[in-house]
């Protein structure tokens, strides 16, 4: 391993991750959110938030505010049900993809009314512009659909919103993708001049350029090329912001 990947792509072990145990959520910071404070890990670019959420059956968040803050929730397991002050409800199932552009300002409750526990990726990035007026949306994407490639969630850029698999338009310079490897398989990305990349194995275990990772450990990756391959059969998700 150079010195050079050493610098580029720092490993953050999921049990140095920020933790928080409510009883009815169980949750994982990978930047300082709440009562967890890191100075070294208070964004990544554009992204601010990562919250690796456990919620337990018949329970979920009330009803909160946000403004300014584009958040993408990645459905690991369960389902999670949405409302918001928009009059839009919808239930988000494993695999699936929801977006809220919170805007000039929103409320909305996330609620696991579901038998079983729920775990989710939640994550923050900020917006390009501020203000505005707020949405919603979430559509399903096949597990199938991104094996051995990443495919693109959510997307800031126009090119992403329209083909045969369009991506849930997010007001940022930023892209989320997914992808799901077999032990093995490896593939790359690239990371522009100036931006950031943070990615997460939801399940299985890779290498980054060597450099091992297990489930749920996270990866700030600056600018370059990596490799990434699976050393047990992976499902990842990967945010590329500036």
């Amino acid at each position: 391993m150079t010195t050079d990947t050493i610098a580029r792509v720092e490993r953050r072990p999921f049990d140095t991750l920020g933790h928080a145990d409510h009883g009815w959520l169980d949750a994982r910071h990978h930047f300082s959110f709440a009562n967890y404070h890191d100075p070294a890990r208070m964004s990544w670019g554009a992204i601010r938030v990562w919250n690796d959420d456990r919620i337990a059956p018949n329970s979920g968040f009330p009803p909160h505010p946000h403004r300014d803050m584009e958040i993408v929730t990645y459905v690991r397991s369960g389902a999670i049900t949405h409302q918001d002050s928009m009059g839009n409800t919808g239930r988000t199932e494993a695999g699936d993809v929801q977006v809220m552009s919170a805007g000039s300002g929103v409320r909305h409750a996330e609620y696991n009314l579901e038998t079983e526990p729920t775990t989710l990726f939640q994550i923050w990035i900020e917006p390009t512009r501020r203000g505005g007026s707020p949405s919603w949306g979430a559509k399903p994407f096949p597990k199938g659909d991104r094996s051995g490639r990443f495919v693109t969630l959510a997307s800031g850029y126009d090119a992403d919103l329209t083909g045969e698999q369009p991506a849930l338009p997010i007001r940022a310079e930023a892209r989320v993708l997914a992808a799901t490897l077999k032990a093995g398989e490896t593939l790359t990305h690239t990371v522009g001049d100036g931006r950031h990349a943070y990615l997460v194995p939801a399940t299985g275990a890779i290498l980054i350029d060597g450099q091992p990772f297990a489930a749920r450990d996270g990866a700030a990756i600056a600018a370059g090329t990596v490799t990434i391959t699976a050393t047990q059969d992976a499902e990842l998700v990967l945010v590329d912001a500036e």
